[in-house]
């Protein structure tokens, strides 16, 4: 095979590592992209291309977290990772660990982690890496990427949730939640969603969002049902899709621009969580992003014609 055979085989793979420890569609594009640019001028064929591809994109990726992770002490509001459609590595007997991993959650927690910590649990725990593999990748001795995954497992541990629901569980519930966003259903939301539900909107300071954080069944969706009708009287249309491998939906106005994605995160039978991306810098790669500004200001103007 050439390089260039090798690498578009292997792409797939390494976009998926660089997403996982960026939590960045766009910077994990970047990485993959170095990662070529790097491979490309190397005088010798390495005897893994793997291997070397894998342990580059990680480094790469590992860089550009350190300096995300400055960037993000300063982020206007909650961070969240954007929104991934399909993951392009696919491997049946690790399906479920792919999965999981690429949950909005689970980035998440990921944040909680040193960017070592982070590499060396995204390689073992969902790519099944060899030590051998890892310590080549991250720089580090064999024995010391052992105890960077003891300290990962156990933050990641202390964070999940201690029952996960099925995904025929997980999309019967978003059917029934969609349904009832659609009718503008107080009653109806109220009943999908836990005691203690939190939404959580990332507009970054870049966009309108329905609130940084609104917590409590009653009050999100009082929230909900009172903005979304309203936004379907101005075209404002969804897309269910699965989103980081989570039932949500894609907003798109009456152009079919991006205006934002809406993840749901599914337990014990409700929704805990509501999570929205509304940043337009984390948009850019499902389409031509909506004037979030512009929709926010035709929302207003027809709530007060309405009252």
């Amino acid at each position: 095979m050439s390089k260039v055979e090798e690498f578009e085989e292997l792409r797939p793979l390494l976009f998926s590592i660089a997403y996982r420890i960026l939590g960045s569609v766009g910077e994990a594009e970047d990485a993959v992209q170095e990662t070529w640019l790097r491979y490309d001028a190397s005088a010798t064929r390495p005897v893994s291309a793997k291997a070397f591809l894998s342990a580059t994109v990680t480094r790469i990726a590992i860089d550009v977290l350190r300096s995300a992770r400055v960037r993000r002490e300063s982020y206007v509001g909650p961070w969240l990772p954007e929104p991934l459609l399909s993951d392009p590595y696919e491997d049946p007997a690790r399906a479920a660990e792919l999965a999981d991993s690429v949950s909005m959650a689970a980035l998440l927690l990921l944040e909680r982690l040193s960017p070592l910590e982070r590499s060396v649990f995204v390689l073992r725990e969902v790519f099944a890496f060899g030590f051998d593999e890892i310590a080549a990748a991250v720089g580090r001795s064999e024995a010391a990427c052992r105890q960077l995954l003891v300290r990962a497992r156990r933050h990641m541990a202390a964070g999940r949730p201690r029952f996960e629901a099925d995904r025929r569980e997980r999309q019967e519930l978003a059917t029934r939640f969609f349904e009832a966003l659609s009718r503008g259903d107080v009653d109806g939301l109220q009943s999908l969603l836990s005691a203690d539900v939190q939404l959580v909107g990332d507009g970054g300071g870049k966009a309108p969002q329905l609130a940084r954080a609104v917590a409590g069944a009653e009050n999100v969706a009082r929230l909900l049902a009172a903005v979304h009708p309203v936004m379907a009287r101005i075209d404002i249309t969804f897309e269910p899709h699965e989103i980081n491998g989570q039932p949500g939906a894609v907003f798109r106005d009456r152009d079919g621009k991006v205006l934002h994605a809406l993840v749901l995160d599914v337990l014990d039978g409700q929704i805990q969580t509501i999570r929205t991306v509304i940043n337009p810098d984390k948009l850019g790669h499902l389409g031509p992003v909506a004037d979030a500004w512009a929709i926010d200001e035709e929302v207003r103007r027809n709530r007060r014609q309405a009252r």
